[in-house]
């Protein structure tokens, strides 16, 4: 709330006199009310797996402040992926939903009037994708509920200070301090953002990009010369200047060499947005032309089009008709080039890459729907699509956030790589406190010229050498000499690849469940994280339903 009335107290400060502002300006320069908290356990970030590991914690008996960046609690489960990745492919991966995961989408189909059917399907061990599938609306009062009922404490507009963000005693964190000027103190912390924020405040070792496949003996690390998922299926010329090198690139193109197979490479998957859209006319919002609107940032797609390229239109396999596409096509919502340096940005600099992506987008779905250049087929078909009335309406019908495919990964004195989950010389894991089951997945990275041609580089997904396999709880805490009192459920211990499977969100909350058991038995024992009995988590997992390995 005092963040609110700060800005708007600055956007009111518009209407006074420049010579009376920079008094004003001082004044508000400083924290209004900063307050200071503790608890036994402080999260920060409220994504899905944050929002569990607070719930889990205040299970337990222990006091817990839920940190969140922004205003809404869920981030990507509430931000418009409806479909996470349950049962939607050739494999059934949901026996590996279990825990306060399960607790979650049963409380969603409790919402939708469904819970007996969704019941009955984990009863008998059914395959019915459309039972996981909800609206970012119901999910997000989903984990605002449960959050009230479980009386965590939420602090909305939280995020991390730019400055001595993090106060440390040794190894050991202290307290955080957000923008606001608050300070929050616990006995364990837990990073569960995409981005790793806190990781880096408490200055714990990371990587963000791909490392190579000679770091830890892989495969599908590094470059990938001979991408074919999410691949140009036509040639599409990449000049300004058709066949004329010398008249640069259209614009989504980079001049980037190729690379040699499986080196290391600082570009990472791209992000997204995953919108919600419908074709409701009760619901829906046409796609408005953006008053930035710029024709030359579609070249590409106009060319691939002309080429005898289709982008069709999305699918409404989400409840009451909406959508919710990001990548479904490699020339819509994935936005390779532009996400490599996120992660590690300043806060203003991420504002910036969200707003160009978010106008990009937006002038994208203009472009569809009525640029005279695209076929009229294709234009009749986007025509019939728009936002929705009733998602993100605070912001226009669009998400607030990226899908923030890769941030920091943690690198602790155990790294999660491919081999933990192939089918040969596999790795085992011998502290399983979760259960990964999806393949590799790893989305373009670069949009690069090769042959004379676009070219997509850095995809790769499914196969047939990949495996379910567990979450060492030894990639969850970092190095003891670095912090002893950190956990990560979002930004673990592994390899570009290894992140790759790991990513889901069913992932991200069965995890979070670790880390808020963790945490409370790390206060209870009055030890690290680090030290943390394994076998005694182990057995409170298994006890509150966790699935720690496959069957």
């Amino acid at each position: 709330m005092e963040c609110l009335l700060y800005y708007s107290i600055r956007k009111s400060m518009r209407k006074i006199p420049i010579s009376a502002r920079f008094l004003l300006t001082a004044v508000f320069a400083l924290p209004l009310h900063a307050e200071d908290f503790s608890a036994d356990i402080c999260v920060y970030g409220g994504t899905s797996a944050g929002v569990v590991a607070a719930v889990q914690g205040a299970k337990m008996g222990k006091s817990v402040i839920l940190l969140e960046p922004g205003k809404h609690l869920g981030s990507m489960a509430s931000e418009g992926l409806g479909g996470t990745d349950i049962d939607n492919h050739g494999f059934q991966n949901s026996p590996a939903v279990g825990g306060l995961a399960l607790e979650y989408y049963r409380r969603i189909s409790k919402a939708y009037g469904r819970e007996e059917k969704f019941d009955e399907m984990i009863r008998i061990k059914d395959k019915k994708s459309e039972l996981w599938r909800f609206e970012s609306k119901v999910a997000e009062k989903t984990f605002d509920d449960w959050a009230a009922e479980e009386k965590v404490k939420v602090i909305r507009d939280a995020r991390l200070a730019d400055e001595k963000p993090a106060t440390k005693k040794g190894a050991t964190l202290v307290s955080v301090r957000t923008v606001g000027g608050d300070t929050i103190s616990a006995k364990v912390f837990i990073d569960a953002t995409y981005e790793g924020d806190l990781l880096a405040a408490a200055g714990v070792s990371y990587a963000v990009s791909r490392e190579g496949n000679a770091k830890y003996g892989e495969t599908l690390n590094g470059i990938v010369t001979n991408t074919k998922h999410s691949q140009f299926d036509r040639k599409v010329d990449p000049y300004k200047i058709p066949g004329d090198p010398k008249s640069g690139l259209i614009f989504g193109v980079s001049d980037e060499p190729l690379g040699e197979n499986g080196t290391p490479s600082p570009a990472i998957q791209a992000y997204a947005f995953r919108n919600n859209f419908t074709k409701d006319p009760a619901n829906r919002v046409p796609f408005p032309k953006p008053d930035n609107y710029d024709p030359s940032k579609y070249e590409l797609q106009r060319r691939f089009i002309e080429a005898g390229g289709n982008i069709g239109a999305p699918n409404p396999a989400l409840p009451n008709g909406k959508t919710d596409p990001g990548g479904w096509h490699h020339l819509t919502g994935n936005m390779p080039n532009w996400n490599h340096k996120y992660p590690e940005a300043t806060h203003a600099e991420r504002e910036k890459m969200l707003k160009d992506s978010l106008d990009y987008i937006k002038g994208l779905c203009w472009f569809l729907a009525n640029d005279p250049s695209v076929p009229e087929k294709t234009r009749a078909i986007w025509s019939q699509w728009g936002t929705t009335k009733d998602e993100f309406t605070d912001n226009g019908g669009w998400p607030h956030t990226f899908y923030v495919r890769n941030g920091r990964r943690m690198v602790s004195d155990f790294v999660l790589i491919e081999q933990h989950g192939t089918k040969t010389n596999t790795l085992p894991v011998e502290d399983s406190v979760a259960l990964v089951w999806w393949a590799h997945d790893l989305h373009n990275a670069r949009r690069i010229v090769k042959d004379g041609a676009v070219w997509n580089e850095g995809a790769v997904f499914g196969g047939s050498e990949w495996i379910p396999f567990g979450v060492p709880y030894r990639c969850l805490y970092p190095k003891a000499s670095e912090c002893d009192n950190l956990l990560t459920p979002t930004c673990p211990s592994s390899s570009y690849v290894a992140y790759g499977a790991y990513r889901i969100e069913f992932t991200f909350m069965a995890a979070g469940q670790a880390t808020g058991t963790a945490a409370s038995l790390a206060i209870d024992s009055n030890s690290t994280v680090q030290k943390v009995d394994y076998k005694t988590l182990r057995d409170q997992l298994v006890k509150d339903g966790q699935v720690i390995q496959a069957h």
